[in-house]
């Protein structure tokens, strides 16, 4: 099974905790994402306190599925890098490197995004206490999904265009 074809965006989940070595796993694969010049701008937060989860909901509206998720990881990226207009592309991709082992692990998430508006990236800066060099990218909060639902088909020619 090729989880690029069968990953959903997954909002809701199920009580069930995540154990610690699907959360390494996650990491793991993030970690493996390329990063202009290996850069590697990223710093991960994982959180699994129901009261942080919570909180972290005041980062942005979107965020009504850390209510459910048992635990969220927060991309940051720092600012003292040589090309720091690529960090959050570097975090893109980390995320959807994420994403794509919380398919081969049986987890779900979904991606909320933070940056760039400033005043969602302060609020979770705020409530993780972030260092000032520290910048909020992403909330992903993940668990078991309560429900899974097939992936549409996004393939169109149409979008294709070849130029020889």
């Amino acid at each position: 099974m090729n989880p690029i074809f069968t990953r959903t965006s997954i909002r809701q989940f199920t009580e069930q905790p995540v154990e610690a070595k699907k959360i390494t796993a996650l990491l793991k694969a993030a970690m493996a994402a390329p990063s202009a010049m290996n850069q590697q701008p990223w710093e991960f937060y994982v959180v699994t306190n129901s009261e942080k989860l919570q909180e972290l909901r005041a980062g942005s509206p979107y965020t009504a599925p850390l209510a459910s998720a048992p635990a969220a990881i927060v991309i940051c990226y720092r600012d003292d890098l040589k090309m720091p207009e690529y960090a959050q592309i570097d975090c893109a991709i980390a995320t959807e490197n994420i994403w794509l082992e919380m398919e081969n692990q049986g987890l779900g998430g979904v991606m909320i995004g933070i940056a760039p508006f400033t005043e969602q990236m302060a609020a979770v800066e705020k409530v993780l206490d972030l260092p000032a060099n520290l910048h909020a990218f992403t909330i992903i909060p993940f668990g078991y999904p309560a429900q899974k639902k097939p992936q549409q088909d996004r393939y169109d020619e149409t979008r294709i265009h070849f130029v020889k």
